[in-house]
């Protein structure tokens, strides 16, 4: 006896612990970036708490500080050389980092935060150990503040390069789904235990309950409920039976099913989301552009602002405090939270959509959906599920319906072909539970033909009524006409050789279409649909659903040019498909949004790829963009705005009324701009991309 099918208590298998590397913040750390996240995060951590423990001495040793807080500081041998010993220690370990990327700047002749930094703690050094020889005055003494700045840059940089690598989590979190081992069935039927990695297209796998599935594939044998939340983002099981494909991280979570593996490591649906989500958050968009732009740009203003202000105050006789106010400049122009402010959006919003199956492969796709005016869906396996669905039922005269309908499921039971898979889910979902079936064969032409609980049904399209010399009339007839009109399928259920009812198969419309199209109108966008059907039937589901427009019978080839007609009228148009015919039109679109269930070559084309086929995933794509759209301004606002104040109070500009800014301070103030900004930027997490559903989006109700 097989156990596929049958109930298990098996335990989900060990995962692998790997992680994907991940480059940034290269310059940053001043090494290789393949290392990833962690360690660039490592690198500071490490350095802050050492140069902590030595700034500590710096500090209590250092007259300037025992000054401001009235006290005499220790005096014990060679006390006086604390602050200048490990002083230096700090700025050559710490300070390091940022003395490399400084290089890596100007090397590249795009100098910015790290050049800044670097210019800000070089002069507080060459001025320090001046002042400690005597040979420019003891107000140029700048141990201690060297020491807390160096110490603030490192604590920043570590929290910022650590929010990055949190999230970028979506990344491991995918490296992390598939288990280490699969049982392999063997030719004699026995089952192995072997690396996923030897795992080739066309093996059959062992999938217990509460396992992962190790590749993609196709269910060949028993039926279980699926987790894919990981990667569709959705939280309800979805059922997958002989012939439906699983993909790979997935998990069975109350059956054993037999899977025929499909596609194996770099060629899996899990790989490819991989590939598009480290693809984004490397990627730049417009706005990235932007704080690029403001961030060489700052330098150079904070240079010149530096300048002039040695410049001012020598002229007014004050050599220390010009070197001072330069330092302060210096340090508070650095331009850390501008250098933060879009790719910390870019990471958490990234995350946010692949934690809930929309992948973003192109930022400025992105950035252009909250504009979008007008979404074109191509029907078939986008709006519809691409497989027909029983729509309507009559009965004929004193016919029980459930029972005729339970008949029809029983005899279709065996049969293979997808309208005979559709009356059977019907009967199923009504609760028609078909009795014991004999004698099962088809009727070429005709339909089929079964014993059912000793009563002898046969179910077939127009062949059958003649073969079987019977007529549809009444209310039959006029409703089979009815449904043949808008290009339903129409098949009879004879009982005993009587016509007991006729049922209508369509492509069945999905659930979720309903609520996509009322959400979409109820922020203003028009809602298109786009098919190579026949008119009637692109009408009537463009009818069930309300949209706003149709394009029927249209040619592959000419889908693009259906997109470009919209756009001729002024209109931004998103695409969403998921056939190789869509592509043109995904390419041709402000924005193409390709269904997850699609073909690679429709996922290429898309700047935008939804890892569900759920429809309403484009609505969540559009608060996304608006969202992020928000956070980038204000990030950028906030943080080119702080410098454009803060630069003249920190040069002194107000220090004929008694007001300055200590460079102890201008160091504590740019940390705190970097903290507004990663919090604001942390915002993002809260959003919600799934649409709630609305009053007038339900669908019709199942046929009757």
């Amino acid at each position: 006896m097989t156990e596929v099918g049958r109930k298990d208590e098996g335990r989900p298998r060990a995962e692998t612990d790997g992680h994907n590397g991940h480059n940034g913040h290269e310059a940053h750390a001043g090494h290789a970036g393949h290392k990833g996240h962690a360690s660039h995060a490592e690198v500071f951590r490490r350095r802050f708490w050492a140069c902590l423990v030595l700034s500590v001495p710096v500090v209590l040793l250092s007259d300037g500080f025992a000054d401001l807080f009235g006290y005499s500081p220790p005096d014990f041998p060679l006390s006086t050389w604390v602050p200048p010993v490990f002083g230096s220690a700090v700025f050559a370990y710490g300070g390091s980092p940022f003395l490399t990327g400084a290089r890596t700047e100007l090397a590249a002749r795009r100098p910015g935060m790290m050049t800044l930094i670097s210019m800000a703690i070089t002069v507080a050094f060459v001025a320090s150990w001046a002042a400690t020889f005597d040979l420019v005055s003891d107000a140029l003494d700048f141990w201690w503040e060297l020491a807390l700045l160096v110490d603030i840059m490192l604590l920043g940089h570590w929290l910022e390069i650590r929010a990055l690598g949190a999230a970028s989590g979506a990344l491991d979190a995918l490296a992390e789904l598939l288990p280490d081992t699969a049982e392999r069935s063997a030719p004699d039927g026995s089952v192995e235990v072997v690396p996923v990695a030897d795992l080739v297209p066309g093996d059959t796998v062992l999938v217990r309950a509460g396992g992962r599935v190790p590749a993609d594939g196709k269910v060949a044998e028993g039926a279980a409920d699926f987790d894919e939340s990981l990667i569709t983002g959705e939280s309800k099981a979805a059922h997958r039976g002989v012939g439906d494909t699983v993909v790979a991280g997935t998990v069975a979570v109350d059956n054993i099913v037999r899977v025929t593996v499909t596609a194996t490591g770099a060629d899996t649906q899990l790989a490819g989301i991989g590939r598009m989500v480290e693809e984004a958050q490397r990627s730049h968009s417009r706005a990235q552009a932007l704080a690029d732009r403001a961030a060489a740009l700052l330098f150079y203003y904070a240079v010149a602002a530096a300048l002039a202000t040695v410049v001012v105050w020598s002229v007014l006789g004050n050599a220390g405090a010009a070197v001072e106010r330069m330092v302060t400049v210096l340090v508070i122009a650095c331009p850390h939270a501008l250098g933060l402010a879009i790719p910390l959006v870019i990471a958490i919003s990234t995350e946010l959509a692949a934690r809930q199956g929309i992948l973003v492969k192109d930022r400025i796709a992105l950035e252009r959906m909250r504009d979008v005016d007008t979404v074109l869906f191509d029907k078939t396996g986008t709006l519809t599920r691409g497989r027909p669905a029983v729509t309507a039922f009559r009965t004929t005269h004193d016919h029980v319906p459930d029972e005729v309908l339970a008949l029809a499921g029983a005899a279709e039971r065996d049969s293979g072909h997808p309208l005979a898979r559709a009356v059977v889910r019907a009967a199923r979902e009504r609760g028609a539970l078909p009795g014991p079936v004999s004698d099962f064969r088809t009727e070429e032409g005709v339909g089929i033909r079964a014993a059912v609980a000793g009563r002898e049904v046969r179910v077939g399209g127009p062949g059958l009524l003649r073969a079987a010399g019977l007529t549809a009339d009444g209310v039959l007839a006029a409703e089979a006409k009815e449904w043949s009109r808008h290009g339903a399928t129409v098949l009879y259920v004879v009982v005993d050789g009587v016509l007991a009812g006729g049922l209508a198969l369509e492509d069945e419309v999905r659930v979720e279409s309903y609520e996509a199209v009322a959400e979409l109108h109820a922020e203003h966008v028009k809602v298109a649909v786009i098919t190579g059907d026949a008119r009637p039937v692109a009408v009537w589901v463009a009818g069930q659903l309300g949209v706003d427009e149709v394009y029927a019978e249209v040619l592959p080839r000419d889908k693009d040019g259906k997109v470009a007609a919209v756009q001729a009228k002024g209109r931004r148009a998103a695409m969403v498909g998921d056939g190789v015919n869509d592509a043109p039109a995904l390419a041709r679109a402000d924005v193409g949004i390709a269904i997850g269930a699609g073909t690679d070559v429709a996922v290429q084309s898309a700047g935008i790829v939804l890892a569900s086929d759920d429809p309403r995933a484009v609505v969540g794509v559009r608060r996304l963009s608006r969202a992020v759209n928000t956070k980038m301004r204000q990030n950028l606002a906030w943080a080119a705005g702080y410098n454009l104040v803060t630069v003249p109070l920190a040069a002194g500009v107000l220090a004929w009324a008694g007001v300055t800014m200590p460079m102890e301070l201008a160091a504590v103030l740019m940390s705190l701009s970097t903290v507004v900004v990663a919090l604001n930027a942390q915002l993002l997490r809260r959003l919600d991309l799934r649409p709630a559903a609305t009053a007038d989006a339900m669908p019709p109700a199942p046929f009757s």
